[in-house]
């Protein structure tokens, strides 16, 4: 049912090569054959962070709207959580890897001063993570019962918006400590604002 080509631009984007490859890398393709395969899983995920605001259901069905043609069954809430849970962030985090890194090409206007790429750290700490007690314990508990917050350091590319490189933790750490983590993906060429 999910063939190449049945997740519209998002697979255009993420070929299912990539996908199938980044799971047998990651040791993360399922094991039995399944309704929901560890492929569609990624899928999944990609659309989540599309849909940010969205629940599990509705951005299946933005995921899946292309098949209108096919009898697609929705899957449950439940169904899906075990799908995000079992694909996990390794194949995740590999795909980000495979995928990060500058864009522009030598010729591109606005992203190079000189013989220089333009590239700039961009931080921000202000992202709100589940109230579980996961996130306390790892996070910390928040003042005034609101939710644990996140900060995230991010390389980019400034023309393109292209990321090189991202890292996040708790925020009592700072964005200078989080930049540092990111040096090694600067090169010769590259000049930072």
């Amino acid at each position: 049912m999910f063939a190449p080509g049945h997740f519209g631009e998002l697979a255009a984007l993420v070929p299912f090569e990539l996908v199938d490859a980044v799971l047998e890398e990651t040791r993360s393709m399922q094991r039995r054959l399944r309704a929901l395969p560890s492929r569609v899983g990624v899928y999944f995920l990609l659309a989540m962070c599309l849909f940010p605001e969205v629940g599990y259901l509705l951005v299946w069905q933005k995921l899946t709207a292309s098949l209108s043609a096919l009898p697609v069954v929705t899957p449950t809430t439940k169904a899906l959580r075990d799908l995000r849970r079992r694909v996990g962030c390794a194949p995740m985090r590999r795909l980000f890897e495979v995928l990060s890194g500058p864009l522009a090409q030598p010729a591109t206007p606005g992203v190079r001063f000189g013989t220089y790429r333009i590239v700039s750290f961009d931080g921000c700490s202000s992202l709100k993570t589940p109230d579980t007690v996961r996130d306390r314990a790892w996070l910390g508990s928040p003042g005034h019962g609101g939710y644990p917050l996140l900060e995230l350091m991010t390389l980019v590319e400034t023309g393109t918006r292209a990321l090189i490189g991202a890292v996040f933790g708790l925020t009592s750490e700072g964005e200078s400590s989080y930049a540092r983590r990111l040096l090694h993906l600067l090169t010769s060429d590259m000049l930072v604002l």
